[in-house]
């Protein structure tokens, strides 16, 4: 196998667990690897450090599948090491079928995504070496779970990094003619093909939960709602009027039919809009909301975008809590890596400021359990749910 040893200094976060080689850490290559191919990486002083696959391309030059030498390019390695991530997801949810199944570096298959949405799979190749072992990943998933349709979201930027292509592809199978998949109580229609993510936020399933309690009686403004998870909850506890903004024709008619799903449908009403501009006409009306729930896409994609996506924030955070009644809450989002816990908060307390308005902090809560953070790589910690009041 080829050989990829570490410049001298640079091997000490290696050896603490995280599994990206960058390519100004390679001291020296031994072989003469393909792109995707599998490589041995060493210490400086030749020492094994474990299997991974090489991108010439990528600053990410290496990225590790295991702490030994190991043959990787097998269906019978993703079986075993696929295995282990159900394992981990079954011990909590049972047979859940709205679930993530495999999250990348977490599960120790950095750059591949596994979700499941009934008899579905939607994955996602995010890297050259996964692409070129589809097939072995493609076997090892028939043989665990005997899909009927397996679906290739690869619709995304960072596979261009990787020399790749984006695409949309159905790999295998027939897709049923509407996928529906449960969540906490209630039922969701999942557009695999062509929604957001690999088609739901199953990120957020226990953050939803935390609406009950904080939505009886009230009235609910549910804010980027895309398909309308945040409203449906809102009504399953409690809410009387839930409003959803969010500026995708395709998104709010997915919201709609999930709230005739669950029975909701006079409760929830969904507008098409830019945000930012419904939060200023809302303001301009006298409008007051009880809950409001902030759940943006990423706003900041790579570190030197961070100011830009800062101000963004600020903003937005802002005019919502304008918009708080007294005694309400804010269920406020962020999923980008870059926007770190401390500076979220940080954001919000200017935005509080510059609203004029005393709030106080209930609770920060994370990403779901299928989706769990490797210690060792902080990037894998990404969703911030901050759960704020009004007083």
């Amino acid at each position: 196998m080829n050989r990829i040893l570490l410049a001298p200094g640079h091997d000490r976060r290696l050896r603490a667990g995280h599994p990206w080689v960058f390519s100004n850490e390679i001291g020296r290559i031994e072989g003469q690897p393909a792109p995707g191919d599998a490589v041995t990486v060493h210490g400086p002083k030749g020492d094994c450090l474990g299997t991974g696959y090489y991108n010439p391309r990528s600053l990410i030059a290496v990225r590790m599948l295991s702490s030994r030498p190991e043959e990787i390019d097998s269906a019978d390695f993703f079986r075993r090491r696929i295995a282990q991530a159900l394992d981990y997801r079954r011990a909590i949810y049972g047979d859940l079928d709205g679930v993530r199944l495999v999250h990348g570096e977490s599960d120790l298959l950095p750059g591949l995504v596994v979700d499941r949405y009934g008899p579905v799979l939607s994955l996602q190749f995010l890297t050259l070496g996964m692409e070129r072992r589809r097939d072995a990943i493609l076997a090892a998933l028939q043989d665990l779970l005997h899909p009927a349709a397996v679906v290739a979201r690869n619709d995304v930027g960072v596979r261009e990094l990787e020399g790749l292509p984006q695409a949309v592809e159905l790999l295998r199978g027939e897709l049923p003619a509407e996928v529906i998949v449960g969540e906490n109580g209630l039922r969701f229609a999942v557009d695999v093909l062509g929604g957001q993510k690999t088609g739901h936020f199953l990120d957020q399933k226990e953050n939803h939960q935390a609406l009950r309690g904080r939505v009886e009686g009230g009235r609910v403004l549910d804010l980027f709602c895309y398909s309308g998870a945040w409203a449906a909850h809102a009504a399953k506890y409690g809410a009387r009027e839930v409003l959803g903004i969010d500026i995708s024709a395709g998104a709010l008619a997915l919201a709609r039919r999930n709230a005739e799903l669950n029975g909701f449908a006079e409760r929830c009403r969904f507008t098409q809009g830019d945000v930012f501009d419904v939060l200023r006409d809302l303001a301009a009306a006298g409008e007051r909301f009880d809950t409001i729930v902030l759940d943006p896409p990423a706003f900041v994609k790579s570190k030197k975008r961070l100011t830009e996506a800062v101000r963004g924030y600020l903003t937005i955070n802002r005019r919502a809590m304008e918009l708080l009644a007294p005694g309400g809450f804010l269920f406020t989002c962020s999923c980008s890596y870059h926007m770190e816990r401390e500076l979220f908060l940080d954001t919000l307390r200017q935005a509080a400021t510059k609203a004029g308005r005393c709030l106080r902090l209930i609770e920060v809560r994370g990403q779901a359990l299928d989706h769990p953070v490797l210690l060792a790589c902080p990037e894998t910690d990404y969703l911030k749910c901050v759960i704020l009041q009004a007083l």
